[in-house]
């Protein structure tokens, strides 16, 4: 409609746009890119729409693995979930996102055997494997939202590096459906000598980070923030003796405190790091626990205000202390070195010259 007004526009009767526009070539290379520029708005938005689902789909994915044990027990958690990979695997064929699109599929694949299969029960094994899957597809995600695109090449790469991973998570539930692979026992003997948490470390975890996980649904707030902070300190205390589980919470609970910090930003993050860093207390890997960077980033801000905090009252405090000078010059000079550092002696000495200057 809008390339035939303007090819009627273009009648004798005006001329003068028709010298505008030219000949009706020119016309029809006008509507032409015109179109052109129609369809590629419509694609960036229906794009923009994908990555938006996509999330959503990620987050009642990831909601759902938090405690996969407990998931399995509500056919209809299980059953969201597959359709939730089912729906980003749609969506990426649709936009011919074929990295995206084959790992969803094999996600898909492997919550297909969890919904018809005859797997009863998962054990930690299982819930680190489709985590990895899932975090795959985050980052995938992540990188066609980036300022330069997902390329093909890397996320072909991408996809290469996790097939094993679905491989093996697909043996193992096959594994787990037909009794050959039961949960291992919960041993933590050789997580610190003297000091080794209890024996169902990774259960208790997973129940306090089911509660974490209620509160970071609810309105943010001072008081929300509180109560994380309470929850991060009775994790702590599940590992009292574990240097490196103690750093990661202490990270934790400094990145919830920091009212900058959004419930939306801290929630995925934090819950899979400290239920990994859970699995690696169980399996007696407790030096390969350490926050990572973006948890780090988010916790320095608040750390960095606190110290801020901590110093000023000393620093006010030294500012309006008075200081009695004697009347030897050389007195006044040991008191002067003693007082000050060499910045600050410098500075003095500046303006010592300058008021003798300002004088004479």
């Amino acid at each position: 409609m809008f390339c035939r007004s303007l090819q009627q526009s273009a009648s004798p009767n005006f001329t003068g746009f028709r010298r505008v526009l030219g000949n009706r070539g020119a016309i029809e290379e006008g509507c032409l890119i015109v179109r052109r520029a129609i369809v590629s708005n419509q694609q960036d938005r229906i794009l923009r729409l994908f990555i938006e689902e996509a999330k959503e789909h990620l987050d009642t994915l990831e909601n759902g693995l938090v405690d996969l044990k407990s998931t399995m027990k509500d056919p209809e958690s299980v059953q969201e979930m597959f359709r939730a990979a089912h729906s980003v695997k749609g969506g990426a064929a649709m936009l011919s996102l074929d990295s995206i699109k084959t790992t969803a599929h094999r996600l898909e694949d492997c919550f297909k055997v969890l919904k018809d299969g005859p797997v009863k029960q998962v054990d930690q094994t299982a819930e680190s494997l489709f985590l990895k899957g899932v975090d795959t597809l985050k980052d995938l995600l992540a990188r066609l939202e980036g300022p330069f695109g997902l390329r093909n090449e890397e996320g072909e790469k991408l996809v290469q590096q996790v097939m094993p991973v679905f491989a093996q998570l697909e043996t193992h539930l096959n594994n787990l459906a037909q009794g050959k692979a039961a949960a291992p026992a919960a041993t933590v003997g050789s997580a610190k000598a003297g000091s080794a948490p209890p024996a169902n470390f990774v259960a208790q975890v997973m129940v306090l980070l089911k509660e974490m996980l209620e509160l970071f649904k609810q309105k943010e707030s001072a008081a929300s923030r509180q109560q994380l902070g309470l929850v991060c300190d009775k994790l702590g205390k599940l590992g009292s003796g574990i240097a490196t589980w103690q750093t990661l919470i202490k990270t934790a609970k400094a990145a919830t405190a920091d009212p900058k910090n959004s419930f939306k930003a801290l929630a995925p993050l934090i819950i899979k790091e400290v239920k990994e860093a859970g699995d690696l207390v169980q399996g007696g890997k407790v030096k390969a626990i350490a926050p990572s960077k973006n948890l780090q980033l988010l916790a320095a801000a608040a750390k960095a205000k606190a110290a801020t905090t901590a110093a000023a009252p000393k620093e006010t405090a030294a500012a309006t202390k008075p200081v009695a000078l004697p009347s030897e010059p050389k007195a006044v000079v040991k008191l002067l070195l003693k007082t000050f550092n060499k910045k600050q002696l410098s500075e003095i000495a500046k303006l010592l010259i300058h008021a003798i200057k300002s004088s004479s």
